[in-house]
């Protein structure tokens, strides 16, 4: 039987971060603990996994780790994990090929282009011939590199991302078929020149949607292999930054140009309608309390977790403080504070200074008084097709403060809000709720969107804040959509 080995090493790297990901940041799964921690999972790892069964292969499993967005991932963790991978690629008794899950957006300290380096050192220990099939985040910033080392390329349909399993069942037929000499690959790339604000990438709705569905009516077609679309990743200053479009055809290099062109001017030409007109903190807590539809759902886009921030902004809470708001719910990154709680007790009444602590960018700590309500774990386990297509997760110790009506969460690890599980595991109704925080952009959305009676966008500072102008890019290609005026 055939013998395919699975693998990945994913992280989306905050450039404008001070925060080094190191080694230690990231969780590592191998061999048998990979399956049993990722098969039932809704990542492309999952896909992998099960496409074993479904095209008649052995997985053989490698190495599967990743960290929670954060600034540039360290050489030193960089080197140790592709030496991981290479060695237990190495030490199969045979595979012919290699599903291999990336982000895309991986820069390491000494590598811009992170992921590119995973596959061109791939290449270097496996040659040319070796057929590489690699998933990528709609997040990615494709580079040539990419393109040009790996044998095709599938990257998610969905921001929300909810399709990662499929897209890894993708992959999976797709190594078949070249393993059988069915296919030739070959892929184009097109870029337009433009980074995609972050509020544009919902893959539900204009701009982003009539593209997705364009691309996968090209996908129909017996010649086309995949059509991709990558929203790009705005936080990292490289010279790929921006959305990207990968065609992939049956030896039909020409086809493959064609249409990633086509794909790529549909963005470009609604390029000028993709304006920013968000409230500030203030603003949106204001409308938020003279909202009758609940719960208030205020995503504190200068925060969003999952782009590489601390997870420990202020800015919104001190607003629902100011304005007298009551009925909310805000969960914060302040180790320092579940400790108090911890040493207080369940029951105890508590003053604390909560969040602002990780950096000047996101708000000064805010001073709070309740009563603990709550000491959990951290841990919880999402079944549905999420955000990130991770089964567990953890938080770390987590403590839940009651200042009225209103609840604090404060947890001793950065954790991105895709899961409704993150408060319900804490006994928490989100839909009791008058109002809830997320920390998040886009990809909060699968989970929280159903249960929503009105969404806010906020418009707040932070590592990740909405518009691009609010950085200083130094290694973006130029000129660039919206930070040149020429275009």
């Amino acid at each position: 039987m055939t013998t395919i080995a699975i693998g990945g090493i994913m992280h989306e790297s905050n450039t404008f971060s001070e925060t080094p990901t190191d080694f230690a940041a990231f969780s590592q799964t191998f061999a048998r603990n990979l399956v049993n921690l990722w098969g039932e999972s809704h990542h492309e790892v999952g896909g992998f996994i099960q496409g074993a069964t479904e095209y008649n292969y052995t997985a053989y499993p490698t190495l599967m780790t990743s960290a929670t967005p954060a600034g540039r991932v360290t050489d030193d963790a960089f080197d140790r994990f592709t030496e991981m991978l290479i060695q237990h690629l190495k030490a199969a008794p045979k595979h012919e090929g290699l599903l291999l899950a990336l982000h895309g957006a991986m820069v390491v300290e000494s590598y811009p282009d992170g992921d590119g380096e995973v596959l061109r050192r791939l290449r270097d220990a496996f040659g040319r011939d070796f057929p590489i099939v690699v998933t990528l985040d709609q997040h990615a910033n494709i580079s040539e590199q990419m393109v040009a080392e790996s044998t095709a390329l599938v990257v998610y349909k969905t921001t929300p991302h909810i399709d990662q399993r499929q897209r890894g069942l993708q992959a999976a037929e797709l190594m078949m078929r070249i393993l059988g000499d069915e296919v030739t690959p070959t892929q184009a790339l097109a870029k337009p020149p433009m980074l995609l604000n972050i509020l544009y990438h919902n893959t539900r709705v204009p701009p982003m949607e009539p593209i997705l569905t364009a691309a996968k009516q090209l996908e129909t077609r017996p010649d086309v292999l995949a059509a991709n679309v990558a929203l790009g990743y705005p936080y990292a200053d490289v010279y790929e930054a921006g959305p990207a479009f990968v065609v992939v055809t049956d030896d039909d290099p020409q086809l493959a140009q064609t249409e990633a062109d086509r794909l790529s001017d549909m963005l470009w030409n609604v390029h000028e309608q993709l304006t920013l007109d968000l409230p500030d903190a203030a603003e949106a807590v204001a409308q938020a309390v003279q909202s009758e539809q609940h719960p208030v759902i205020l995503v504190e886009m200068g925060d969003n977790i999952g782009g590489g921030s601390p997870g420990d902004s202020t800015f919104v809470l001190a607003a629902l403080q100011r304005q007298g708001a009551s009925g909310f719910v805000v969960v914060l990154y302040d180790p320092e504070s579940v400790q108090s709680c911890i040493q207080a007790g369940v029951g105890a009444d508590v003053a604390l200074d909560v969040g602002g602590k990780a950096d000047n960018l996101h708000g000064d700590p805010v001073a709070i008084q309740g009563k603990v309500r709550l000491i959990h774990d951290g841990s919880y386990e999402e079944t549905q097709p999420r955000h990130g297509g991770q089964r567990y997760h953890n938080q770390g110790l987590t403590t839940v403060v009651a200042v009225g009506d209103s609840l604090i969460v404060l947890t001793s690890r950065r954790q991105t809000p895709f899961s409704l599980q993150q408060l319900l595991s804490l006994g928490i109704d989100p839909t009791a709720m008058r109002m809830i925080v997320v920390k998040a952009a886009v990809a909060y959305r699968a989970a929280y969107e159903p249960i929503a009676g009105q969404i806010i966008e906020v418009d707040t500072p932070g590592l990740t804040a909405v518009n691009p102008l609010h950085f200083e890019y130094h290694n973006v290609r130029r000129p660039l959509f919206p930070l040149d005026s020429e275009l």
